[in-house]
């Protein structure tokens, strides 16, 4: 009876050792073990169990599937689409807050239109508004969110249709001033 029990504690003991790590389940199935030092908004900061005093590895969130932690709980990521739906309508409204179409070119496409014409207006207007905006004119508030790629696709194609918008409204209003003083000369 004696041999049993301390035969069955010293599997318990080994088995707790087994799972003495985290381990990081990718979505190709792949399992590494590891030591998870940090999970952001949208990555896995970890080290390999095997050299924990090795170099720090990262991984993107959306390429996980799970985290087995060494205490039994686990995190699941499987809801990505929700989260890019929620992350690419955020990046539509913080640009729709943020962005204000500073350097767009609009006020040379409606100078353009108002002094020589409409027709050579055309010109700014449609090189100005092909052009994507800067990323040093997107005005975001927030880098770590612009690293997410879907928040950063929705923020940058708003920023661009509020520039388009802008440069082709100014180019109307040139145009338009620019008829006004065809009719008053």
């Amino acid at each position: 009876m004696k041999k049993s029990a301390i035969t069955l504690m010293l599997l318990l003991i080994s088995a707790s050792f087994c799972f003495s790590q985290d381990i990081i389940t990718k979505k190709s199935g792949e399992d590494i073990q590891a030591k998870i030092l940090e999970v952001t908004q949208t990555e896995i900061r970890f080290k390999k169990f095997s050299d924990l005093e090795g170099p720090s590895f990262s991984i993107n969130k959306s390429d996980i599937l799970m985290i087995r932690y060494k205490n039994g709980t686990k995190d699941i990521f499987n809801e990505e689409k929700t989260n890019n739906n929620d992350m690419a309508s955020k990046g539509k409204n913080d640009a729709k807050l943020n962005y204000k179409g500073g350097n767009s070119g609009a006020g040379w496409t409606a100078a353009t239109s108002i002094l020589t014409s409409p027709i050579l207006g055309l010109i700014p207007a449609a090189i100005c508004s092909s052009a994507e905006p800067k990323d040093e004119n997107l005005n975001y508030k927030d880098v770590e969110l612009m690293k997410n790629s879907e928040y950063n696709k929705s923020y940058s194609e708003e920023a661009h249709r509020i520039k388009k918008r802008k440069v082709w409204t100014n180019y109307g209003i040139g145009s338009g001033a620019w008829l006004v003083l065809l009719l008053l000369l």
